[in-house]
């Protein structure tokens, strides 16, 4: 098979992979080489998250992400593994830096040594940065907001650098607060133990947690950060080219009707389902569709 059949091959998996993702419309806008380099990245984020969120053996699971960390060394080393090779494009177009992939195998990594519960803001903030935010600066680069010549080394420019910051957070901690009962099941909660000890919740179970009747109080402090991290990231997209932000505006969007949905429903049990409002997502695609 020719290097370019095998990268036709390697981007219909990985569109087939991102059709399963909350973002893929915001993907789908972008010209195709972004949205190649996109569905990519979030095929690497499905691959290390399923290691993570497995119940197998962890020394299992941490071989697994001992393995990617050795495949990414070789690509970077210009020796490309079959299984990396949907990679190998966006990596050599839009610059991303290896020590962003190594960043999201690290908060991978932290699911895996245990099962997190109710951490310290700290410790939250760096599982964020990992998780979320290291893919935003994966992201910004495919979206068009970093220099992209050889010439340059990976320093993200201010402006993207701080929307990946802001906007990684944001969308990470809208994720926990609607994953309490998923999470939960896995033996996890993501809930800061800082608003825990406030609210007077003394217990740190992740079900005892979720049927406490001060919950509201715990979730309180979250959902107001996550706002906070979008109004940072609004004014961060409105000092960038339209062109280039048009995918995490959708993006931004969708999360954000979810935070407002979460909200309102409240966080005391019976928790139903809280999805994005397609009003919103179609609305945010129809103003940015053709910017």
């Amino acid at each position: 098979m020719t290097m370019d059949a095998l990268a036709d091959a390697a981007t219909l998996r990985t569109r087939a992979i991102a059709t399963k993702s909350s973002f893929y419309l915001a993907m789908r806008i972008l010209e195709p080489a972004r949205r190649d380099a996109m569905f990519a990245i979030y095929a690497f984020c499905r691959a290390v998250d399923d290691i993570a969120d497995d119940e197998g053996d962890r020394a299992v699971r941490r071989a697994a992400l001992d393995q990617w960390r050795a495949d990414l060394d070789e690509l970077y080393a210009g020796r490309i593994r079959a299984r990396v090779s949907f990679l190998a494009e966006p990596v050599r177009r839009f610059r991303l830096d290896r020590n962003d992939f190594e960043s999201v195998i690290d908060g991978m990594a932290m699911d895996v040594e245990e099962d997190i519960c109710a951490p310290e803001w700290d410790k939250l903030e760096l599982y964020c940065d990992r998780v979320a935010s290291a893919v935003g600066r994966l992201s910004v680069r495919a979206f068009g907001l970093a220099e992209t010549e050889p010439s340059v080394d990976y320093e993200l420019p201010t402006g993207p650098k701080l929307l990946a910051y802001h906007l990684g957070r944001a969308l990470q901690l809208t994720n926990i607060l609607r994953d309490l009962d998923e999470d939960a099941a896995r033996g996890r909660l993501y809930l800061p133990r800082e608003a825990l000890e406030s609210a007077g919740v003394t217990t740190f179970a992740p079900h005892a947690v979720l049927s406490h009747p001060s919950l509201e109080d715990v979730c309180a402090p979250v959902v107001a950060r996550a706002r906070e991290h979008y109004d940072q990231a609004d004014l961060v997209m409105a000092g960038l080219p339209k062109r280039a932000v048009k995918a995490p505006y959708i993006m931004a969007a969708g999360y954000r009707s979810i935070l407002d949905n979460l909200s309102a429903r409240g966080f005391s049990p019976p928790r139903a389902p809280v999805r994005a409002s397609r009003l919103k997502v179609i609305s945010a695609f129809l103003r940015h569709a053709f910017t």
